[in-house]
C-alpha cells in the first residue's frame, strides 16, 4: 500500500478534497499531531505519526517528525537493493507523497500579538526537513509545498496511477525555490539591523509578467520584495488599461518618490525614467498645468503621478492629453469611469509611501548594494551662503523645490525653477555646461522672470556662472560645493550679483 505524509498548518477544504482523494486511491496518510485531530475529526483515518515513531511529540511540538522511520521512508533510493532491504529489515515503509505546509513566519514578522520571544516558535524545522527530502528523492517521491498543486497530482494519478516524474521534477524545484525563500526571510529578520552583511539572501517573489522588457524583444517579469510588505512597488493596484511593461514599473517608481516629496498638492511627469516636469501648487490643477506646462513636448507619452486625489475635472483635462500612465493614491467618484475611455491608459492606484531604505544595481556578476538617497535626503535643507548676495525667502523656497527634483534626474544634472515648478530640466550629459546651458535654454522658452537653478554636483569651473549670468534671469544658485575651483565661482557670482550656498552634499544619479 501507497503512503502519503501530510503535516499543515493551514487546514481547510483544499486539504480535506485531497485527503479523500488519497484514501480512495488506497493511500495510507500520515499525518502529525493537529493534522491527524483534524482529518480524523472530518472522517478520514490517519496514521498518528507517533505510532510510526513509537516517540511521542515533545518539546511543545518542536520535536514530532525528526525520525529515521520517517525520514528512511522518504530518502531511500528505491534502484539500490540495499536500500530496500536495510529498510525493511527495521520494517520500515516507504513514503510516496509528502505534502507539507511550514509555520506561516513571514505573515507573524508583523503581527503585533506575537511577542518576539515567541515568534521563534514559528521558524518552522521538521516540515522544512521532510519537504527538503522528499525533493531530494523526486525520482520516487512527490514532494508538494504549494496546495495548489494538489490538482495537478491528483490529475495524474487519476489517470495514471501514478505521477510522472516530469511533474515531481518540476514540483522538487518548487519546494527548493519555497525553501530559500523561507531561510532568506528568516535570515533577513535576523540582518534587519546589519546594512550589508557578508552574505546576502534576497528574497523577492513574482507578482506579474510583464508586456516585454526594455524593448519588445525583451522578455521581462517583476518581482516585489516580500519581506518589505510596506514598498510603495509592492503594493500597487492597476485598475484599467493595457498590459504594464518594465518600462513603465521604472518610470511609476521615479514618478512616485517625487511626488511623495512634497506636502503640498503636486503633480511629476516622467518620460525615460527622468523628469520632464514637477510643479506643486494650490490646488492638483494647477499644480497639473505648470507641470505640463514645464515640458508639453517630452510630456507626450509620459507617465504622470500626483499626491493626492484626482478630481473629475483633473480627468476630463488628462483626457485632452496622450499620455501612458495615471498614478495616485485616490481618484474622485465618476473619475475612473472618464479616465476609462483612453481604452489604452495605464490607471494606477498607490497609497504607500517609498520605505526602500538599501538599493540593489545589477551589474555583469554580481551587484551593487548602497544606502537609498531618496530616504537620507528626504528633508535635507542645510546650506551655506558662500557670496555676499543672500538669498530671498521666495529663493529659498525655489530651490530646495529644485533640490528635490535634481536628485533624481541622471548626472550631470541641472534644474532650473520659478516658484515651485520646474522650466529646465536637463541631465545625463557628459559634462555639466552642456546641462546648465540645456536646462537655461529650455526655462528662458518658457519664462523671462526670475529663476533659480540647482545643480546635483560642484562646478568644476566658472564657465558654468558665466552661462548662468548670461541668461540675465538666474539670480540664485545652490550646489554641493567642493570643486578646488569653488572660489572662481564665488569670485564670477559676486561680481555678477548671483547668490550662491553650498550644501556640501552632492547628489549623482548614475
Amino acid at each position: 500500500m501507497k503512503r502519503a505524509f501530510i503535516s499543515v498548518y493551514n487546514k481547510n477544504k483544499k486539504l480535506l478534497n485531497f485527503s479523500f482523494f488519497l484514501k480512495k486511491k488506497k493511500y495510507q496518510i500520515i499525518s502529525t499531531g493537529g493534522t491527524f485531530k483534524f482529518l480524523k475529526k472530518n472522517g478520514l483515518c490517519p496514521i498518528n505519526i507517533s505510532d510510526i515513531t513509537s516517540f511521542p511529540e515533545i518539546l511543545d511540538g518542536r520535536i514530532k517528525s525528526i525520525h529515521p522511520y520517517i525520514y528512511a521512508g522518504i530518502l531511500a533510493n528505491r534502484s539500490i537493493e540495499k536500500h530496500i532491504k536495510l529498510i525493511d529489515s527495521y520494517n520500515i515503509k516507504l513514503i510516496d507523497i509528502v505534502l507539507i505546509d511550514c509555520y506561516p513566519f513571514y505573515e507573524m514578522i508583523n503581527n503585533k500579538s506575537i511577542e518576539k520571544k515567541f515568534l521563534l516558535e514559528f521558524i518552522d524545522i521538521g516540515g522544512l526537513s521532510l519537504i527538503r527530502a522528499a525533493a531530494k528523492n523526486f525520482h520516487y517521491v512527490t514532494a508538494i509545498i504549494d496546495s495548489n498543486d494538489s490538482k495537478l497530482v491528483t490529475k495524474e494519478i487519476d489517470s495514471d496511477g501514478h505521477t510522472s516524474l516530469i511533474l515531481r521534477k518540476k514540483l522538487a524545484g518548487k519546494v527548493f525555490s519555497f525553501t530559500s525563500y523561507y531561510d532568506s526571510i528568516i535570515s533577513q529578520y535576523f540582518f534587519k539591523e546589519e546594512k550589508f552583511p557578508k552574505i546576502i539572501n534576497l528574497c523577492y517573489k513574482k507578482k506579474m509578467n510583464l508586456k516585454y522588457g526594455e524593448n519588445p524583444h525583451q522578455k521581462a517579469s517583476f518581482y516585489i520584495d516580500n519581506f518589505n510588505e510596506k514598498g510603495a512597488m509592492s503594493n500597487f493596484n492597476q485598475i484599467h488599461g493595457k498590459k504594464i511593461s518594465f518600462n513603465n514599473i521604472r518610470d511609476i517608481d521615479i514618478a512616485w518618490k517625487i511626488v511623495n516629496q512634497f506636502s503640498d498638492p503636486t503633480c511629476c511627469i516622467i518620460k525615460h525614467s527622468t523628469p520632464c516636469g514637477v510643479a506643486s501648487g494650490k490646488n492638483i490643477i494647477e499644480a497639473f498645468k505648470n507641470a505640463y506646462y514645464s515640458d508639453s513636448i517630452s510630456s507626450f507619452g509620459g507617465v504622470v503621478a500626483f499626491n493626492t486625489v484626482i478630481s473629475c475635472e483633473l480627468a476630463m483635462k488628462i483626457n485632452h492629453l496622450f499620455l501612458e500612465v495615471i498614478i495616485a493614491p485616490f481618484y474622485e467618484k465618476g473619475c475612473i469611469e472618464i479616465l476609462k475611455l483612453k481604452k489604452n491608459l495605464i490607471i494606477i492606484n498607490i497609497n504607500n509611501f517609498s520605505s526602500d531604505e538599501i538599493e540593489y544595481v545589477k551589474v555583469d556578476g554580481g551587484f551593487l548594494v548602497q544606502e537609498s538617497d531618496y530616504l537620507l535626503n528626504k528633508k535635507n535643507d542645510n546650506y551655506k551662503i558662500v557670496t555676499k548676495k543672500n538669498f530671498s525667502n521666495q529663493e529659498i523656497k525655489s530651490l530646495f523645490f529644485a533640490q528635490k527634483v535634481v536628485k533624481f534626474v541622471k548626472s550631470n544634472a541641472i534644474v532650473v525653477a520659478r516658484g515651485t515648478q520646474t522650466l529646465g530640466i536637463s541631465g545625463g550629459q557628459t559634462n555639466r555646461i552642456w546641462a546648465a546651458r540645456q536646462a537655461i535654454n529650455r526655462a528662458l522658452e518658457k519664462n523671462k522672470k526670475e529663476l533659480v537653478l540647482v545643480s546635483d554636483a560642484f562646478f568644476p569651473f566658472k564657465d558654468i556662472i558665466d552661462e548662468i549670468a548670461n541668461s540675465k534671469r538666474i539670480y540664485a544658485i545652490l550646489q554641493p560645493g567642493g570643486s578646488i575651483r569653488d572660489y572662481e565661482s564665488i569670485e564670477a557670482c559676486n561680481h555678477y550679483g548671483i547668490a550662491m550656498a553650498f550644501t556640501g552634499k552632492r547628489y549623482f544619479k548614475h
